[in-house]
Parts: C-alpha cells; sequence; structure tokens
C-alpha cells in the first residue's frame, strides 16, 4: 500500500499561461516540457498576452519585465531598483542580459522548446476568446498548435483523476 505522496501520481498538468514576460513564458515552458518528459500528459493553454508566445513573427522575440518586478537584479548582491526599471532602455538591457544567461546554460528559445513539448506528446492550445479580441489569425501562429478553443473547452481536456491546472 502506497502512501503520502506516492499514493497519489500526477497522471496530466494544464499550464495556463497568460503573461508574455519571459519570466512566465519560460516557467510555462519548462513545466511543460518537464512534463512531457517525465511521461505526464501535458496541455499547455495560452491566452491573452501569453499569447505572443505562438505568434511566429514574435515568439523567439519575448521581454523580460523592467518594472514591477522587486527580485530583478543586476548582479547576486545588487538588487535594480524598481523605478530604475522604467529608464528607458531598460527592458532591452534586461531581456539582453536574461537571453545572454539562458544561452550560457543551454536553454532554447521559444520556438524550439515549443518543438521539445510538441514532439513529446505535449498539446498547445489557444485561447479562442483572446484570439477573436486581438484578432489574430491563424496563419500567424506556429503550426504547433494543436487547436484554438473556448475556455469550457479547456476545461473538458483538463478533467480526469490525477489532473492538475497550473496557472501562470
Amino acid at each position: 500500500m502506497m502512501t503520502g505522496a506516492d499514493s497519489y501520481k500526477i497522471k496530466k498538468v494544464n499550464i495556463i499561461c497568460s503573461k508574455g514576460t519571459a519570466e512566465d513564458v519560460y516557467a510555462a515552458l519548462i513545466l511543460g516540457n518537464g512534463a512531457v518528459m517525465e511521461g505526464i500528459e501535458c496541455n499547455l493553454f495560452f491566452t491573452f498576452y501569453g499569447i505572443d508566445t505562438l505568434i511566429k513573427e514574435r515568439m523567439d522575440k519575448i521581454h523580460s519585465a523592467a518594472v514591477g518586478n522587486p527580485a530583478l537584479r543586476l548582479s547576486k548582491r545588487i538588487r535594480l531598483p524598481t523605478i530604475l526599471g522604467s529608464l528607458p532602455g531598460m527592458e532591452a538591457i534586461i531581456s539582453r542580459q536574461m537571453k545572454r544567461e539562458m544561452n550560457r546554460i543551454d536553454v532554447p528559445p521559444v520556438s524550439e522548446f515549443l518543438e521539445l513539448i510538441a514532439s513529446g506528446g505535449g498539446k498547445i492550445y489557444v485561447c479562442k476568446l483572446a484570439i477573436d479580441m486581438f484578432k489574430i489569425k491563424k496563419e500567424e501562429l506556429t503550426g504547433l498548435v494543436s487547436d484554438i478553443i473556448t475556455v469550457g473547452d479547456f476545461y473538458g481536456l483538463a478533467g480526469g483523476e490525477g489532473s492538475q491546472i497550473i496557472f501562470i
């Protein structure tokens, strides 16, 4: 008889990505990729600004948030005061530094991460409401998108014993 953490195994993760910043997008992609690598069924649902992750011309150009991020640091010891994030060019500098560090430790770009997830059996969905609201055409999206679905459709996919929803 299994007890504790062993008694409940996650069989499916359903990750909602609603923001388009590098820190949010990569959190969703890392969790999704980790799930498929562990043999866990994975559904990624992109809504609102998270949809930039799936737009071909934008997907590898996402930025880090320089404003409103109190954990932003210039180094291990030097925290960037929040007010400095609003200076012109600061977002580009922070984004470039983050991209350089991710390249250094071999974190793939968004497009490659999506390919890894899809080839591992993960499903990538886009929110119909957000697509309609932002007037995005299906042709603008990566071919890795499994479908454009409603929230109700997403909940239908997300059900089942051992299923978890993660909102990022």
